[in-house]
């Protein structure tokens, strides 16, 4: 396993933290950012969120300079993201800070490319990997987390997941377009 991999399975084990700071952050206090009341766990939790999302570029960056990158890398990494992000976005309509409809259809998204993924790997052995509209959707997505869990006080976080929203159905579309042979002849 080189260096990258063993970062992409570190996000993954930063999940369960994230959700443990989450789910406990009512038992400690609060500080205030605009009309928003923020428990300082959830602060905590928003740092491991960034931590693990700054992961996703370090891994890749690392994986293309060394060139290390693999199959698994191509495949995990952003199974990651997607783990990462959808904990996330499930606390987030938790704690009423995403609209539910924004997140179901970026969830669903995230599930029929991962799909996606998987059916072309079978046909055709090659990993699709993430382009650019995908790249932009995940950076907008976890800034958008991290801004939105410390109480996006300029609403930029808001913003970012209409944006992130916007690129998980252009890219998700994309996806499909290019791969659409794969379902020829099976429908």
């Amino acid at each position: 396993m080189n260096l990258p991999n063993k970062l992409t399975m570190l996000r993954i084990l930063m999940i369960p933290v994230f959700m443990l700071l989450i789910i406990f952050r009512d038992s400690v206090g609060y500080y205030t950012v605009g009309a928003n009341h923020v428990s300082w766990l959830q602060l905590v939790a928003m740092i491991v969120f960034a931590v693990a999302s700054a992961t996703d570029w370090l891994d890749g960056h690392i994986a293309r300079a060394r060139h290390l990158v693999t199959n698994f890398g191509k495949f995990a990494d952003p199974l990651a993201d997607k783990m990462l992000t959808m904990t996330a976005f499930i606390f987030l309509v938790e704690l009423k800070l995403a609209p539910a409809w924004v997140v179901a259809i970026i969830v669903c998204r995230e599930l029929a490319v991962t799909g996606l993924r998987l059916i072309v790997v079978e046909n055709d052995g090659e990993v699709i990997a993430a382009k650019m509209p995908g790249k932009i959707k995940t950076t907008a997505q976890m800034l958008a987390i991290i801004l939105l869990l410390v109480g996006d006080p300029f609403k930029i976080g808001t913003i970012l997941l209409y944006v992130a929203l916007i690129f998980a159905v252009y890219s998700g579309y994309d996806y499909f377009r290019g791969s659409w042979s794969v379902f020829k002849g099976s429908m």
